[in-house]
């Protein structure tokens, strides 16, 4: 056996053991009692070293090397060359970070996610905050084990965004600021409002639910290799390329979030199952970036889940489900209350155009705490205080406002500005697809999307991780990130929906 193959051989171990984590990390997101908690917290903090000391050890550094030199003649675009590329990635972060930190850092975020839940459920911040400071403290070490040049949050925002530098997100948003500002006052301020009471009645869950499931397999999300389940935050998880499941909620008076968290969950999902099978079990089978799989989604939620033509199919189904709230709505103002722009509390609920601005807010907390300018105490006080000043909207408590999100009891933090950053390569990518593959509208209208995943497919899904997230943006939008197709994408549909 070459080293090439050797090398294939010890990382797919690795890989098992991770996807294990994870499904650890599902049954706690999921199915697992409360107070199998503080075991779960050890077993993942166990698995989590093991795979840390398999990562570093002296016989995978060697075994790198030597790969790398078998690697030397091989082309440079070729799925041995970016598999070592992308090791030579992981390795060179995981001997930066002692075992003991590891260990930690999984032990915290077991132990905060249950007290999130708690925390979020009764609306208490005092009971997750200090759980939230120890998970900090230990961002911040990692951030110096790991290393930086500019900002200690870029070597956090790496892990999510390769390449990607704190410098880079502040440039981009503030463009999308200058942008997004005008856009939502004209909007609010505007006469013409659509129409919502409709949306805002006690639909049933049950039926929300066979609804979601029909939309997933609509859009193509293979239930032979995954399944949906119900949280209080959705997420997509994949353990293989065989195996990526989805989560949703179903609230009865929010009868809309289960709808675009089924589609934006299925887009995640959709990518997860499209990546090449022979990159099962290596370094390539998980997507380019957190970045580039929000692309994804979102692409799927808003591009094509928000449109007038994806609902000429969707909609006379839906109505028929739930005659009681729909027989007197035409799909145009279906549509229309889709796509209404409200000054609202929660992110994942945020409509299109205010969503952003939901993550603008959580990037320049991350930042704050990071670099220290900001406290987790103050955390409740500066999350209210911007939200009036970016959208408009004081939370009513802290479950509406600081608690709303998961990601700080996992330790996300570098996360966040990805969910921005892939919606605006979302348009630079649908845009193209458009140019690809005329009469997509009328394909959404009948019910038919194979076109837009077999091009997804091709052009991105297949190739997993083997191209750099700047690589593949080069390949597919033909430039870097840029918001300015975003930016043209709202003013015309709402320009239009909203008379401004």
């Amino acid at each position: 056996m070459g080293k090439i193959e050797e090398l294939k051989s010890y990382t797919a171990e690795i890989a098992d053991i991770q996807h294990v984590v994870g499904l650890l990390e599902w049954d706690q997101s999921t199915y697992m009692p409360p107070g199998g908690s503080p075991a779960r917290a050890e077993q993942t903090t166990t698995l989590q070293k093991i795979v840390h000391a398999r990562i570093v050890a002296p016989e995978a550094g060697e075994l790198l090397q030597a790969a790398e030199a078998e690697a030397v003649s091989l082309p440079g675009d070729s799925d041995e060359a970016a598999m070592i590329r992308q090791v030579r990635r992981f390795y060179d972060h995981a001997v930066k970070i002692p075992a003991d930190l590891v260990a930690r850092m999984a032990r915290a975020n077991a132990l905060a996610f249950d007290k999130w839940v708690e925390a979020r459920s009764r609306s208490d911040f005092s009971l997750f905050s200090p759980y939230l400071e120890e998970i900090v403290a230990l961002q911040i070490e990692q951030a110096q084990a790991l290393g930086y040049q500019e900002h200690p949050y870029d070597a956090l925002l790496d892990l999510y965004e390769p390449e990607m530098k704190t410098r880079q997100v502040r440039e981009i948003f503030a463009r999308l600021r200058e942008g997004l500002v005008p856009i939502v006052h004209a909007i609010l301020g505007s006469s013409k409002q659509p129409r919502t009471d409709f949306l805002e009645q006690a639909y049933d869950v049950t039926k929300q639910e066979t609804f979601s499931l029909d939309l997933l397999k609509g859009i193509g999300y293979d239930f032979q290799r995954g399944r949906q389940d119900k949280v209080a935050h959705p997420f997509t998880q994949g353990f293989s390329i065989g195996d990526v499941r989805v989560t949703n909620r179903f609230l009865p008076e929010m009868p809309a979030s289960s709808i675009f968290s089924a589609i934006h969950e299925g887009g995640h999902a959709l990518y997860g199952q499209g990546v090449d099978p022979r990159y099962e079990r290596t370094a390539l089978e998980n997507g380019a970036s957190t970045a580039i799989h929000e692309s994804q989604s979102r692409m799927w939620e808003n591009a094509v889940g928000r449109s007038l033509s994806f609902w000429t199919h969707w909609y006379p189904r839906y109505q028929a489900l739930f005659p009681e709230y729909l027989k007197d709505v035409r799909l145009e103002q279906f549509w229309q209350a889709i796509n209404a722009v409200r000054a609202s509390a929660i992110r994942v609920e945020a409509d299109e155009v205010t969503y952003n601005l939901h993550v603008l807010l959580r990037f320049e907390i991350e930042t704050g705490l990071i670099e220290g300018s900001l406290k987790v105490k103050d955390l409740p006080e500066i999350w209210n205080t911007r939200m009036i000043e970016y959208i408009g909207y004081q939370p009513k408590n802290d479950a509406e406002g600081v608690l709303q999100d998961v990601h700080w009891s996992l330790g996300y933090f570098g996360y966040f500005p990805t969910y921005a950053l892939g919606t605006i390569l979302s348009l630079q990518f649908f845009n193209v697809a458009k140019r690809d593959l005329p009469g997509l509208d009328e394909q959404f209208a009948a019910g038919d999307t194979s076109s837009l995943f077999g091009w997804l497919k091709e052009r991105i899904w297949q190739y997993g991780g083997k191209y750099t997230p700047v690589e593949l943006i080069q390949r597919v939008a033909g430039g870097p990130i840029d918001p300015d197709p975003f930016l043209r994408y709202l003013k015309e549909k709402y320009g239009a929906l909203y008379g401004i």
